[in-house]
């Protein structure tokens, strides 16, 4: 099994060191998802404790792969035990979570069992959101899990044989080789580009007759496909899908599937409402909340959330002990009005009940690393300091000698909340995450003695770690034909050929092993030297 190379590695961090940590477990929610858990025998002391992670993607595996605090007691001989299981309950209360086995046995049921926790590291993604969209569930397949990739090779294939019949007509066969993609976002529109490729480049030289009759549409709602990328990029995009013969519906929203139609609704136009014929249809838009996570929610007074809110360390609201990261939650950042009154006073040292710049560039720093939209508006505003913002608020004086009090503070500061943004549910975040807990946990003793984070405004002293903050490195569209656009911090946009080897670098300095890396570059680098193998299908 390919995981386990991974957790002997995630093992072998942990082997001849102390810790006060004795069990990792890992949980994957998928249809048939993965539950990996790995126990030691106690060391005896009180302070031993389980950490749980939930979920074996981007965040839940960088937390892993980064998680090597040397003071860890755990034993040498660590034996890692797999099962297929899925998660089906989190009891916050009892610090409890159940699971249910996904291989049946013999009197066809589930075994169920529940694993015990100190700290619980919820990892787990997202569901596909069908907005209530009727037929989706039944007639649509989907981007989220490895076993979806499996469903829709097997789909494309099945489709190509089905219309090889001889008894088909060509009507039908226009229908069947119709594939329909929903969704002109990053990931629609990198499938659409690599389901073309595989059926050109590959299934034409195994089905020569009915190549004709392939088609690949892409479905968007919005006036653009890649409508959070640059102009550039989206109109190249465009360009690019209509010379390779994939048709582009944009203002089309889907509002019904069924087993062999599509019906879109045109937003111009009057709202038309169109009929497409399909043999495969994908769905390839939104994020819901899985089930066991909306109980969850429930329980901890989140009911009217999207997603799981967490604080600036990634700490479940309402749950000292739990931590969730990924596309399951979202950090529901402080805002600086909150605090505004604690603030004033904490840099007000001398009582004076007024502020000098001089006085508040003591805390300036402390204040953009608990509340980051200071510094995104400052910079938005093309200040260079704080001191110009408050100088802005009084016209009079000069820098250091401007002064406000509590309400004339309020009105320089008024506008500052309005910088705070969701962070995007991307692979690129959910690593970041990852590995920004692991190092959390990995100094957890270390920052209790020496808190280096900012200071608390409501209460004394300093917060235990620095708050996460994320780090855009850029964003990347594969489009098929060896060709890739990229959009990078700088406003730096760059497209084609040499962007999918970039594409190439970054995706492969992601994969887990080094044997995974290498093995990644070794194909790809045979592919473009010999063609792509049409044996493997």
């Amino acid at each position: 099994m390919c995981s386990f190379t991974f957790f002997q590695r995630v093992s072998r961090a942990f082997h001849d060191h102390s810790s006060h940590f004795k069990l990792v477990v890992l949980c994957t929610v998928s249809g048939g998802g993965l539950l990996a858990y790995a126990e030691a025998a106690s060391s005896g002391t009180i302070n031993d404790k389980k950490v749980l992670v939930l979920g074996t993607g981007w965040a839940g595996t960088s937390f892993l792969k980064n998680l090597n605090n040397p003071r860890y007691e755990v034993q040498k001989k660590v034996d890692f035990q797999f099962s297929e299981a899925e998660c089906v309950k989190i009891d916050a209360e009892n610090r409890k979570v159940y699971c249910r086995s996904s291989v049946e046995n013999n009197l066809k049921e589930k075994e169920e069992f529940v694993l015990d926790y100190d700290y619980l590291i919820i990892a787990v993604g997202a569901n596909v959101n069908t907005f209530n969209t009727p037929g989706v569930v039944e007639n649509c397949l989907f981007l989220k899990e490895v076993e979806d990739a499996q469903k829709i090779r097997r789909a494309v294939i099945d489709c190509f044989e089905r219309a090889s019949l001889p008894n088909v007509s060509e009507e039908d066969k226009m229908r069947i080789l119709h594939f329909a993609v929903v969704g002109g976002g990053p990931t629609g529109v990198e499938f659409a580009a690599s389901l073309h490729d595989f059926v050109n480049e590959d299934l034409v030289k195994l089905y020569p007759k009915i190549k004709d009759f392939v088609k690949i549409t892409l479905l968007e709602a919005g006036d653009h496909i890649l409508g959070m990328f640059d102009k550039r990029i989206t109109a190249f995009a465009e360009e690019k899908f209509r010379r390779d013969g994939i048709n582009v519906k944009t203002g089309s929203m889907v509002v019904k599937v069924s087993e062999k139609e599509i019906s879109t609704k045109e937003m111009k136009n009057g709202g038309k409402i169109s009929a497409i014929p399909y043999g495969m249809a994908v769905w390839s838009t939104g994020i819901g909340t899985r089930p066991f996570i909306k109980d969850f929610m429930e329980q901890i007074g989140q009911a009217n959330r999207r997603a799981v809110a967490t604080d600036e360390w990634l700490r479940v609201e309402g749950c000292d002990n739990v931590y969730a990261l990924g596309d399951c939650a979202t950090i529901n950042q402080r805002k600086v009005m909150e605090d505004i009154s604690s603030i004033f006073k904490k840099a007000d040292k001398d009582n004076s009940g007024t502020l000098t710049v001089r006085e508040f560039q003591e805390v300036i720093d402390d204040i953009c690393e608990r509340y980051p939209q200071v510094e995104l508006y400052l910079k938005n505003k093309q200040m260079s300091s704080i001191a110009d913002l408050l100088k802005e608020s009084k016209e009079d004086g000069e820098n250091e000698s401007v002064e406000l009090n509590i309400e004339e503070l309020k009105t320089a500061l008024s506008n500052v909340d309005s910088q705070m943004k969701f962070l995007p549910a991307t692979a690129q975040v959910a690593s970041q995450q990852g590995a920004y807990l692991a190092k959390c946990f990995n100094r957890m003793e270390e920052c209790e003695r020496n808190p280096e984070g900012p200071l608390r405004f409501r209460g004394e002293g300093r917060h235990r770690f620095k708050p996460f903050r994320y780090k855009h490195f850029g964003q990347f569209a594969p489009l098929g034909g060896e060709q890739t656009a990229a959009q990078l911090p700088g406003d730096w946009v760059s497209i084609g050929r040499s962007t999918q080897w970039l594409w190439y670098s970054v995706y492969a300095s992601k994969q887990v092993s080094w044997r995974t890396r290498a093995l990644v570059v070794s194909d790809w680098t045979r592919r473009f030297i010999f063609g792509r193998d049409s044996s493997q299908i």
